[in-house]
């Protein structure tokens, strides 16, 4: 049985409505994801960016030369980006009358643990990918639930801590990050489904797509086309 509450967050200013704290994530730069993002998609092409934030990776990908048209439920992370067409809408609500070169949905979002929710993150994906376009979905690897456990990285002047880590079920992770910048603490609370690579693969099947491979050496980007 998943917990009552699966996101929620606290800490000053705006918190989204799965626990995200928008001041903290304003304050975030990318490490790496654009490039690899980049490297796997055609030269300028058009992204339809699911769940952006405050624009990490938009503003990055801008950048590099694609149109991105960036999607959030939270209009105070909208905010934040520039440059960028912005949608306000649920993942799994949302219906635009066009479709894109590149879907990228990022940020573990597709390990949500609630298996119905997952399905409907990946129909809108299939929503919205063109014929010949691609999605791109970033996940932890399956590994990764057997050996996380409490953490702390310090730098860039900010404290990431993960605490209060426990199994409710064998494939379930229930974790709080807590992040620290100056006298600012917020905490967000989740928790995470691990899908083996075929139970991955059955449910891109469910929603009408193909798990094509993955970017790079962990398994952690999985690339995606229309059946």
């Amino acid at each position: 049985m998943l917990p009552e509450r699966i996101y929620h967050g606290t800490g000053p200013g705006p918190i989204t409505p799965d626990g995200c704290a928008v001041d903290y994530y304003a304050t975030l730069t990318p490490d790496g994801e654009p490039g690899i993002v980049h490297a796997a998609i055609p030269e300028g092409a058009a992204i339809l960016e699911l769940g952006a934030g405050a624009g990490r990776i938009t503003h990055a990908l801008l950048a590099l030369g694609h149109e991105v048209v960036a999607v959030d439920e939270s209009p105070e992370m909208l905010a934040h980006i520039q440059g960028a067409e912005t949608v306000l809408s649920r993942i799994q609500d949302l219906s635009l009358s066009r479709r894109f070169d590149v879907v990228l949905l990022m940020s573990y979002v597709i390990d949500t643990a609630d298996d119905d929710l997952c399905r409907a993150f990946l129909r809108t994906c299939r929503r919205h990918v063109a014929p010949d376009g691609r999605v791109i979905l970033q996940r932890r690897p399956p590994e990764w639930y057997d050996t996380v456990g409490p953490s702390e990285r310090r730098g860039d002047g900010r404290v990431v801590r993960m605490t209060d880590v426990s199994r409710p079920e064998p494939d379930l992770l229930d974790a709080t990050m807590e992040y620290v910048v100056g006298d600012r603490r917020w905490t967000h609370t989740f928790v995470s489904r691990r899908r083996t690579d075929d139970r991955f693969g059955e449910l891109l099947r469910e929603a009408g797509l193909t798990m094509e491979g993955f970017l790079g050496g962990d398994r952690g980007w999985v690339r995606a086309a229309p059946a």
